[in-house]
C-alpha cells in the first residue's frame, strides 16, 4: 500500500455514494475494525524503515456514538419473490449476489454469487417452485435450479439492464424487460428466445403475465403501457399514463395497477384498458407493486419508506407498514396472502403480517455487518471527512486504509485517513 508523506495539508471531504459498493467494508476489514472499537481505540500499524526508528502515534477517536447493524445484503435489495409453496424466499441485491431464504423463520439457506459487473436487480421464481429467474446489469438472463441454486444457464439476447423478470402460470413461457425498450420471450425450460415485443420508445421497466397466460402487460419510461397477447406476442393496446414504474395484474385478470414517480397509483380494467380510479397516499413515487393471490388486496412500496395495502376492487387504503429506513424497491405476497416480504436500500428484506401490520422478521445474514454513526438518518449525500477523526455523517463507514508513522528518514510518512 502507497503511503504518502506527512504534510500540512488540511483535512478532504470525499463523498460517499451509498449505491456504490466499493465504499462499503468488507468481512476483513469489519473485523479488524471492531476489533480496535472494542479495545477502545485505533492502533497505529508501524511502517519501519532501515534504521529509522518507530514512533508511537496516538488517535483520538469517538467511541460513544456507534452502533452495529445486521443487514440481509451489503447493498439494496432490488426485488423479492416467493415460491408458490411458501417456503423459500428469493432476494436480489446489488451487492452482486442472490439470497435464498427459507420461511418462515427466515433462516439464510444459500448466497448464490454473479460476476464483479453484476448487479442483481430483478428474480422470479417459477410456479412448480424448481426454476428461478435472474435479470442483473450486465443484460443477461439466468435461469437457476431450485433449490440448491446451481446455474442452468445464461440468456443472452438483451443490449442493456435487465429490469424486470415473469414466468407464466405454467412455467413454460419467461418474459423479460429491459431498458433496451424490448420485452424478450423465452421458451422454458430450454431457454430458446421465442420472441422480441419491440413497441416501446424508452425503458421498459416492469412487466407483468395474467394468470391464464393469454396477456402479458409492460410499462415504461415512455409514458405508456402496452397489452399484448400471449403466446403471439401481438400488440392489441397501449394505455397512456405517466412514467410507470412498476405493474401488477389481477389473479383473474381483469384488473391491471401501475405504479408511478408522480407517487400515484392507477387502476385499469382488462382487456379493454378502462381507466378505473387512481389511487393517492404515498408522498414519494411508488416504486413497486403486487396483488394478493385472492385478488383482494394491493401492496404498493414507495420512495416515501412505506407500504401502502389498499382493498380491491374498491381502492380503499387499509394500512400502511413503516419500518424500512430508505425507500422501497420491492414487494411480494405469500401464495395464502398472510405475509408480505418487502425489500429497500436499506439493505434490508422484511416480512410483515399485513393483517395487523406487525413486522415479524428482518432477514439477517451475519457477513452483513457494518458500524453506523448513531446521528446518521440520511443515506443519499452523506460525506466523510478524511485525515482527521471521523465525525461525519456516512451511511457506510470510513476506515483507517493504515495508520503508519516513523521519522523522516522512512520512506512512509505520518498518518493518513483514507475512504475505504
Amino acid at each position: 500500500m502507497k503511503m504518502r508523506p506527512k504534510t500540512s495539508e488540511k483535512p478532504k471531504i470525499f463523498g460517499v455514494n451509498p449505491s456504490r459498493r466499493r465504499n462499503g467494508v468488507s468481512r476483513r476489514e469489519f473485523a479488524a475494525i471492531s476489533s480496535a472499537i472494542a479495545a477502545g481505540s485505533l492502533a497505529g500499524a508501524s511502517c519501519s524503515a532501515p534504521n529509522s526508528p518507530k514512533k508511537e502515534q496516538k488517535i483520538e477517536q469517538q467511541t460513544d456514538c456507534k452502533k452495529m447493524m445486521l443487514t440481509s445484503h451489503a447493498d439494496r435489495v432490488n426485488s423479492v419473490a416467493i415460491s408458490q409453496d411458501g417456503t423459500l424466499l428469493a432476494s436480489a441485491s446489488s451487492d452482486n449476489t442472490i439470497k435464498l431464504w427459507h420461511l418462515p423463520d427466515g433462516e439464510l439457506l444459500k448466497t448464490l454469487t454473479g460476476q464483479a459487473v453484476e448487479s442483481f436487480i430483478a428474480v422470479a421464481i417459477s410456479p412448480d417452485n424448481t426454476l428461478m429467474a435472474s435479470g442483473s446489469w450486465d443484460a443477461k438472463v439466468k435461469v437457476w435450479h431450485l433449490p440448491d441454486g446451481e446455474l442452468l444457464q445464461t440468456l443472452s439476447g438483451h443490449s442493456d439492464i435487465i429490469t424486470s423478470v415473469a414466468f407464466n402460470a405454467d412455467g413454460t413461457l419467461l418474459a423479460s424487460g429491459c431498458q433496451d425498450k424490448t420485452v424478450k420471450l423465452w421458451q422454458m425450460p430450454d431457454g430458446g428466445l421465442l420472441k422480441t415485443l419491440s413497441g416501446h420508445s424508452n425503458f421498459v421497466t416492469s412487466i407483468a403475465i395474467s394468470q391464464d397466460g393469454t396477456l402479458l402487460a409492460s410499462g415504461s419510461w415512455d409514458r405508456t403501457i402496452n397489452l399484448w397477447r400471449l403466446p403471439e406476442g401481438e400488440l392489441f393496446k397501449t394505455l397512456y399514463s405517466t412514467v410507470v414504474s412498476s405493474i401488477a395484474v389481477s389473479p383473474d385478470g381483469t384488473l391491471l395497477a401501475s405504479g408511478s414517480r408522480d407517487n400515484m397509483i392507477t387502476l385499469w380494467h382488462l382487456p379493454d384498458g378502462e381507466k378505473r380510479m387512481t389511487l393517492t397516499g404515498h408522498s414519494l413515487g411508488v416504486n413497486s407493486l403486487a396483488v394478493s393471490s385472492d385478488g383482494r388486496l394491493l401492496a404498493s412500496g414507495s420512495g416515501d419508506k412505506t407500504i401502502n395495502l389498499w382493498r380491491l376492487p374498491g381502492g380503499e387504503l387499509l394500512r400502511t407498514l413503516a419500518g424500512h429506513n430508505d425507500f422501497i424497491i420491492a414487494v411480494a405476497f405469500s401464495p395464502d396472502g398472510t405475509l408480505l416480504a418487502s425489500g429497500s436500500g436499506d439493505k434490508t428484506v422484511r416480512l410483515w403480517h399485513w393483517s395487523t401490520g406487525e413486522q415479524i422478521g428482518n432477514l439477517k445474514d451475519p457477513a452483513c455487518e457494518e458500524t453506523l454513526f448513531c446521528d446518521d438518518t440520511r443515506y443519499p449525500e452523506s460525506s466523510c471527512r478524511c485525515n482527521t477523526v471521523m465525525t461525519c455523517s456516512c451511511d457506510k463507514i470510513c476506515t483507517c486504509d493504515q495508520v503508519c508513522t516513523s521519522d523522516s528518514s522512512s520512506s512512509c510518512g505520518g498518518t493518513y485517513w483514507f475512504p475505504n
